[in-house]
């Protein structure tokens, strides 16, 4: 998906019962909201964004980041 068009068309071509999914409805009220009141594009990227990977769980991974408590320079 380039442009919000591309974004609009995957949307309408999605079945029934994933349309109706409230992500996917949020995601086309943004899409909405830029394209007739000239609202911000980020807005309808993480909406589409967040219809996309509603099934992804997201879990904190505290190995990914080195802790600085009690270091000194």
């Amino acid at each position: 998906m380039v442009t919000l068009r591309d974004a609009a068309e995957y949307i309408t071509e999605l079945p029934k019962a994933e349309h109706d999914a409230d992500e996917w409805q949020a995601a086309m009220e943004a899409l909405l909201l830029v394209a007739e009141q000239d609202g911000p594009p980020m807005f309808a990227r993480i909406g589409v964004m967040r219809a996309i990977s509603r099934h992804v769980e997201r879990v904190f991974n505290p190995s990914r980041k080195d802790t600085h408590w009690g270091r000194r320079n």
